[in-house]
């Protein structure tokens, strides 16, 4: 009787493991839909379901505990999943560990709360951060100039700012537009909101815009931005104090000299910069290198550097990818030409021949930002009035992983880079 409890007791052991105790969604050529990965990983997390991000592990694995509605979940959703043993999550985080494998495993255990800085009014192009939000199916809420200013920001992990002009120019789209009732309406919801909110012009208000988005990231918080909401956003910065719109846009004159007033000290991520004056022409600045770089659609590819996942968690959780080599686009703001880099601005993607970065990151007080220059990952050239991007034919787009990286990024326990 005896030697039978035991044997029943071996076979009770051996099932249990035998039987899945983990899941990996793998990140590799082998998943079915990366982009909705991301949904899982942040659905688990809403579920308080500690997810470890395997960096630099088969294209930045998930691995989490098991439970039979996460698989279910993944199967509605076509994510491909992989059901393990203890014994083999524990064998993957050991061979992780080794100090001559460049790969980390980061704990990630609440799911951030997202906002997207949006007006409220449909514009004629579809942004590309709610387009995979929305596909993701990840939760996000709109903000825009009034919610910030009344202070909402702090309730916030995550901010994105949608394809914004915030110089006060209205996109610099007067020459082409001026005439077109969705133009009009922007410049009017965002006249009367200037007037609500007691500034005399657009650029003012959206000055100050700027500085409590950078309040916030000083205060720890995470903002990321594409295409014209990048450069327009350092140009407010450098810009405070200085009337750098021409009549079309607020009603009088532009400052004189205005490029020697400029303070590169406020900025996040560009210096030395000069401005387009000319109201009659689609750019801010020599930031961007779209009028200028001389890449044809068939060479249009920038390359991912490969960080650290020891050293620099960071990077190399916002690199992720199952493909280092990222097809280029275009966007008002295409690239930025290295020429006018701060110093401590980390490229994490680059066109080398071109001299342009296109992917961009730095630290700002106790928060981070990331810039990333084009309008759509999946639409080369993306023109006003263009339909939306539909995900459901790019599950598996590299371009867009990387807006998601950066969306998943606050639920990590954050380390400093060490070198």
């Amino acid at each position: 009787m005896k030697r039978q409890i035991v044997l029943l007791s071996i076979l009770i052991l051996f099932t249990l493991q035998a039987k899945a105790v983990y899941l990996l969604v793998p990140m590799d050529q082998t998943q079915k839909n990366h982009l909705k990965s991301y949904g899982i990983a942040y659905w688990v997390l809403e579920r308080d379901i500690e997810v470890k991000w395997l960096l630099n592990y088969r294209g930045g694995s998930f691995l989490m505990q098991y439970y039979p509605e996460i698989e279910s979940e993944c199967v509605v959703r076509g994510v491909t999943f992989e059901s393990i043993t203890d014994t083999q999550a524990s064998a993957i985080l050991n061979e992780i560990a080794q100090p001559d494998v460049n790969q980390d495993a980061v704990a990630m255990n609440k799911a951030p709360k997202i906002a997207v800085y949006s007006p409220p009014n449909k514009l004629p192009w579809d942004d590309a951060v709610t387009l995979v939000l929305s596909y993701a199916e990840i939760n996000y809420d709109v903000i825009y100039d009034e919610e910030i200013l009344n202070g909402a920001l702090s309730d916030y992990d995550w901010l994105h700012l949608h394809h914004e002009d915030f110089t006060g120019q209205h996109g610099k789209f007067w020459r082409s537009y001026a005439h077109m009732p969705w133009y009009q309406q922007e410049v009017k919801i965002n006249k009367e909101m200037a007037q609500k909110m007691g500034f005399l012009k657009v650029s003012e208000m959206k000055s100050v815009v700027t500085r409590e988005i950078k309040k916030y990231v000083e205060n720890g918080g995470f903002m990321f931005a594409m295409c014209a909401a990048t450069d327009t956003y350092d140009i407010s910065l450098a810009a405070i104090g200085v009337d750098i719109c021409e009549h079309m846009f607020d009603g009088d004159p532009m400052d004189t000299d205005i490029d020697a007033k400029l303070n590169f000290d406020n900025t996040f991520a560009f210096r030395n910069f000069t401005l387009e004056k000319n109201p009659y022409v689609y750019e801010f600045s020599n930031i961007d290198a779209t009028d200028h770089r001389k890449v044809s659609r068939e060479t249009d590819f920038f390359t991912l550097f490969d960080f650290s996942a020891k050293w620099d968690p960071i990077p190399t959780m916002l690199c992720q990818n199952h493909n280092n080599l990222i097809k280029g686009f275009m966007g008002q703001t295409t690239a930025f030409r290295k020429e006018v880099l701060k110093s401590n601005v980390l490229v994490m993607g680059e066109n080398k021949p071109a001299r342009e970065a296109r992917y961009i990151h730095g630290e700002q007080g106790k928060g981070f930002w990331t810039f990333y220059g084009g309008h759509d990952p999946e639409d080369y050239r993306h023109l006003v009035g263009d339909p939306p991007t539909d995900l459901s034919l790019h599950p598996n787009s590299p371009g867009y992983r990387l807006i998601l990286n950066n969306v998943l990024f606050p639920a990590a326990k954050k380390k400093k880079r060490k070198t």
